[in-house]
């Protein structure tokens, strides 16, 4: 970082000359001085993004030092116990809702942590969603959109997206539900409006979301069915919870209520095919892009099929999600657990597609 002087272990008052970064050592007590008039600066490892490229993303993310958060009003200084990756990481990387001015940014849009008053917490990372901390005309964001994320030793959030964590949970298993778990949550429970019994096609199994879809949706009661290219994929959502696993475009033993749709134009005719009359597609993401060579628009209008977007959840479904995991035992899939400084390798193998569940960073 340029123009920075002087550090300490201890604060300014400790000898000068800067230490050599230390793995499994925090640093959330270094503190930087850019010139003797200027105003001390405390400073934390972080994993950010540097600079963006659409066809290599991972070489715009940077391991350093970055500036801790500053005090505000409305807002809260979390201490990162856990942070969970999400595929929303790496479309930042390659600018999709982060533009270059805002550089360089921390990723990560999920965390459990400690707060100021020793609380353990979760943190919602939806932005701006009801006013609070930012005021009444700030469209709503997602937590490294515009605000510093969580792959840190602190975050900073506005107090009211902080929640308390149940402490049936770890930090690790917490952190995994902000995001991929409550975006399946909602489009479970909110949007396709599935009851137990409902049978339901999870595409895409192996994903944040998709894995999520399929746990939620065995201790719902539903009957679920998941597609995957890969047969170790199709074997443990199997043992997850799925009646059956087919490979992605197979024919299914029946039509279902609902479709979970997070790949996009690889799977969405076989998505619209699969729906009984008058069923629910409900979509969140599209990693397999989001032009499908078949839109299959007289199969959607002649059997009256709905078709529902759906984006993250609300602070209260995450309540609800926290609490439904906590009372009857279920917990994220967690794919691996590395810690911050080995960041990159978490990103390599999420961009791969080689996990099965959430891949965890500690601190």
């Amino acid at each position: 970082m340029s123009g920075w002087t002087g550090a300490c272990d201890a604060g300014p008052s400790s000898p000068q000359g800067r230490a050599p970064w230390q793995e499994g050592v925090s640093h959330r007590a270094l503190w930087f001085r850019r010139s003797p008039w200027a105003p001390i600066v405390k400073v934390m490892f972080a994993v950010y993004a540097a600079r963006i490229d659409r066809d290599q993303p991972l070489s715009g993310l940077e391991l350093g030092e970055r500036p801790a958060p500053e005090a505000r009003p409305g807002w809260s200084t979390v201490n990162v116990k856990a942070a969970s990756l999400n595929h929303h990481d790496l479309w930042s990387l390659r600018g999709v809702g982060l533009p270059e001015d805002r550089l360089p940014m921390i990723l990560g849009c999920d965390a459990a942590g400690v707060d100021e008053d020793g609380n353990e917490v979760v943190l919602h990372s939806v932005i701006g969603q009801s006013g609070h901390g930012v005021g009444p005309k700030e469209p709503r964001s997602i937590l490294t959109e515009r605000y510093q994320g969580t792959f840190a030793e602190q975050v900073a959030v506005p107090t009211w997206n902080v929640l308390p964590k149940p402490k049936e949970l770890s930090f690790e298993e917490a952190a995994c539900l902000p995001t991929a778990w409550l975006t399946a949550y909602r489009m479970l429970f909110t949007n396709a409006g599935v009851r137990p019994g409902d049978s339901v096609l999870v595409q895409g199994a192996g994903g944040g979301v998709a894995t999520a879809a399929i746990v939620l949706g065995k201790a719902a009661g539903l009957r679920v069915f998941a597609t995957s290219r890969d047969e170790a994929k199709r074997k443990r959502a199997v043992e997850l919870g799925a009646v059956e696993a087919v490979e992605s475009g197979a024919r299914l033993p029946q039509r279902v209520d609902a479709v979970i749709e997070t790949v996009g134009a690889a799977t969405w005719s076989h998505s619209v095919k699969s729906l009984k009359p008058g069923g629910t597609l409900v979509i969140s993401g599209a990693t397999s892009g989001d032009r499908p060579s078949h839109a299959e628009l007289t199969r959607i209008f002649f059997l009256e099929l709905k078709i529902v977007g759906s984006t993250m959840g609300t602070k209260d479904e995450l309540e609800d999600l926290l609490s439904f995991c906590a009372a009857t035992g279920v917990r994220p899939v967690i794919d691996e657990v590395l810690p911050m400084d080995r960041a990159r390798e978490g990103f390599e193998r999420m961009e791969s597609g080689e996990q099965f569940g959430k891949i965890v960073l500690t601190n």
